[in-house]
């Protein structure tokens, strides 16, 4: 992934989506990268630019040794933005991300569409512990309280019930860099923003996990008093990292009200080449399609120019339907066409725009209906040879 160097800090980020679509920049948690976020953006891709970073000390992004505060964090997030080119935005953060869009959008509320805050609040006494948090990580590394972390951030049991979901997250945590960590503890230690809460005006999302032992819904409450137009879910069965716990019901309550707020309209026609690489890069990966634009010679260039601008920047550049439901329809007309290398292209990026195996197996049930026995019995081996022991016995004959 890139860097940007933002007032010194180089910052790791990614980019995707539509390229005239309204951006998304989400903000994560204390000692978490910005693959926190990977089960909730399917839910946005394809109508939405999604750009996502990991926090000074986190992930791939570089650690400052010197004291910072939350202020001089949304500094990094607004830093970010405007080196992008990016004007207005919809944020999103949880926990320590939370408290960082709620810093950038009470002192730079013009530059802000939307604000979603999961599992966060605007004060979290008391700065005495997240000190000897802070030196304890400092002295032995995150290793030694990731135990009693996971404890907060998931509910009993689920470690053992999704252990492919916690497991990373565990790793993640333990090879945080242990300064990074610390100087965020110390920056909420220090932190109240209650008395900015006033300054926000955007609308305004706040989720909080009901079993949350961090952040309990009165700490959502509290935020809630004093942004006017703040409105407040409580998602059962969640604790703190409910974006990876309930991934499914954040994806869905923050695409709704983005939906609700949203502001511009991805244009077709007169698409420019560039744009249409971009699109086809994040929905079939960068490495096929450099290939297939290396490949191609003089005499197929024309070709790749137009499906480039055509298919990728017009048709999967209109955001009025997401990714996921494109990919459906085109899964569909595959298998009724029976274009074995075609549909075989579109198996996994429709895994990454959201679509899981059980809608994969319902689509395919029902082309039988429409397109034939035989066009979906051999669609059913395209995606068992696409994707192998995944399919975990799913797609048999």
């Amino acid at each position: 992934m890139p860097l940007i160097c933002v007032d010194g800090t180089d910052l790791n980020y990614d980019l995707s989506g539509p390229s005239g679509a309204p951006v998304v920049a989400f903000s994560n948690s204390l000692g978490t990268t910005l693959a926190m976020w990977d089960a909730v953006v399917p839910a946005l891709r394809g109508r939405y630019r999604i750009l996502r970073y990991d926090t000074r000390g986190h992930g791939g992004s570089a650690t400052r040794h010197e004291p910072a505060s939350i202020g001089d964090l949304a500094g990094d997030l607004l830093g970010l933005i405007d080196a992008l080119g990016i004007g207005k935005v919809h944020l999103v953060g949880l926990s320590l991300g939370g408290m960082t869009v709620q810093a950038l959008a009470s002192a730079e509320p013009a530059r802000v569409l939307s604000l979603t805050l999961m599992a966060t609040a605007a004060y979290l006494p008391s700065e005495a512990s997240w000190n000897e948090r802070a030196a304890l990580v400092r002295a032995e590394g995150t290793a030694s309280i990731v135990e009693a972390t996971m404890g907060r951030w998931f509910s009993p049991g689920f470690a053992e019930r999704a252990p492919d979901l916690v497991g990373p997250v565990r790793a993640a945590f333990s090879a945080s860099d242990r300064a990074g960590y610390a100087i965020c503890c110390e920056a909420i230690g220090q932190m109240d923003l209650r008395p900015v809460l006033r300054w926000i005006t955007a609308p305004t999302l706040v989720i909080a996990g009901r079993d949350d032992p961090a952040t309990p819904p009165a700490m959502a409450e509290e935020i809630c008093e004093g942004i006017r137009r703040a409105e407040l879910v409580v998602l059962p069965r969640a604790a703190h990292l409910l974006a990876v716990e309930r991934a499914d019901a954040a994806g869905t309550y923050l695409l709704q009200f983005l939906d609700r707020h949203r502001t511009g309209q991805a244009t077709t026609g007169a698409v420019p080449f560039e744009r249409g690489v971009e699109n086809r890069k994040s929905v079939l990966g960068a490495a096929h399609v450099e290939r297939s634009l290396a490949n191609a010679g003089a005499f197929a260039q024309p070709w790749q120019d137009f499906i480039t601008r055509t298919a990728w920047g017009e048709v999967w550049g209109d955001t009025r339907l997401p990714w996921k439901t494109r990919s459906l329809v085109t899964l569909a007309m595959m298998v009724a066409f029976g274009r074995e290398e075609e549909f075989k292209l579109h198996v996994r990026p429709a895994l990454r725009n959201g679509v899981d195996l059980g809608e994969f197996q319902a689509l395919l049930l029902q082309t039988a209906i429409y397109a034939g026995v035989p066009a979906a019995n051999g669609a059913f081996r395209w995606v068992r040879e696409v994707l192998g022991d995944e399919l975990d016995g799913n797609g048999k004959d």
